[in-house]
């Protein structure tokens, strides 16, 4: 009887994992269990339910009980995990052998069947935006982003009302002494009107979470995630492998590159604003990397990423942990599928538009690579 493989994709920083017709992970599943069938694999891929902002304790619990409620109960299958962002932390702690996600949570039979830990775009020590988000227009910012996503995932752009208003406040942003957090309140109600009742009961409950349990943001600071890495332990018979992403800065060759849409233009604002928070990572917090990941990143970029190389949203030399599967020249979410390739079906949609280029071509052959990490050992 072939072997069947369990595994699990784990969201990100307020990721939702399913918002009705709207899947964080859908891209990277439907490849999964396409090229898992081409290479006669059996395969069960599940995407974690994820509180959106809760610590990274509570989140790894999440994970254990959408392992619990899967089909790795009735098999001892190998179980690999990949996460997104923030997801590979939940991953990382979940093996780890010291990990005590509460009462009642004994993971130990999930977790000494984990063979793989892929983290994609992962902020190992940490990014400097979660400094940012713990301010009151931070939090606000947060949660308007956090909508802003699933609209733009569900319309395929916003209203360039909307756009043109959130775009202006990012712009004088640093120089607007008098903010007034009521305009972000202002755009949040407007985004949430175009949506159905029962949509808007659901996203209400979503961003109630993001709101009311925003545990996760300080342990995302590179203080707090150096505070992480003190406790949390590599799990012995364990391969740990990361994607690494990094976006071109802003400039304004970059901001031609979008186009001459006013939506891409705009939403391009909202990209420059989030990457010149997360280009502030201390140079104390780098982390120092092996031989083999600084090849691997002096091979796939033409020279080591600087101190101020990012995603736009986690520091690029922050992502590196375990075996350097690839290190692509995409943003935070062109990686997990969320690009702009409208043709392709079912299509790509993407919400922050760096200009990097990253298409499907590049998707599969980073996703390809990393089946071929899960299989290794096969």
């Amino acid at each position: 009887m072939a072997t069947k493989h369990h595994i699990y994709l784990v969201p990100g920083f307020f990721g939702f994992a399913n918002l009705g017709e709207l899947l964080y992970f859908g891209h990277v599943r439907d490849y999964f269990v396409a090229e898992m069938a081409r290479r006669g694999v059996e395969v069960e891929v599940v995407q974690v339910l994820s509180h959106p902002t809760g610590s990274i304790r509570t989140r790894a619990a999440d994970l254990f009980r959408a392992i619990e409620a899967s089909g790795a109960r009735d098999d001892d299958g190998p179980i690999h995990l990949i996460g997104h962002s923030t997801g590979g932390l939940d991953a990382r702690l979940f093996v780890s052998p010291s990990a005590s996600l509460g009462e009642g949570i004994d993971t130990e039979p999930f977790a000494r069947r984990v063979r793989t830990v892929v983290t994609v775009s992962t902020p190992h020590a940490g990014t400097p935006l979660a400094s940012f988000f713990l301010g009151l227009f931070g939090q606000k910012l947060l949660q308007l982003l956090s909508l802003f996503t699933v609209y733009v995932l569900r319309f395929g752009r916003l209203p360039l009302t909307v756009a043109f208003r959130l775009g202006s406040l990012l712009t004088r942003w640093d120089e607007q002494l008098g903010f007034r957090p009521t305009i972000l309140d202002q755009l949040f109600e407007q985004l949430l009107g175009d949506f159905s009742v029962e949509r808007r009961e659901e996203l209400v409950r979503f961003l109630g979470d993001v709101g009311n349990d925003a545990s996760l943001v300080p342990q995302l600071t590179p203080e707090g995630i150096d505070l992480f890495n003190a406790g949390t332990q590599d799990r012995p018979g364990v391969r740990y492998g990361s994607v690494i992403t990094q976006a071109r800065p802003p400039s304004f060759r970059a901001r031609l590159s979008a186009g001459l849409d006013p939506y891409a233009q705009l939403t391009h604002t909202v990209y420059s604003f989030l990457y010149g928070r997360a280009q502030n990572m201390p140079l104390t917090a780098i982390p120092l990397h092996t031989p083999a990941q600084m090849a691997a990143l002096v091979e796939a970029y033409g020279a080591m990423p600087g101190p101020q190389a990012c995603d736009g949203i986690v520091p690029t030399r922050s992502q590196v942990y375990g075996r350097v599967l690839a290190a692509v020249r995409a943003d935070h979410l062109d990686a997990i599928g969320h690009f702009d390739q409208p043709a392709h079906r079912p299509p790509h949609v993407d919400w922050l538009i760096s200009g990097s280029g990253f298409r499907r071509l590049q998707f599969e052959r980073l996703w390809s690579t990393v089946v071929d990490f899960v299989l290794l050992e096969t």
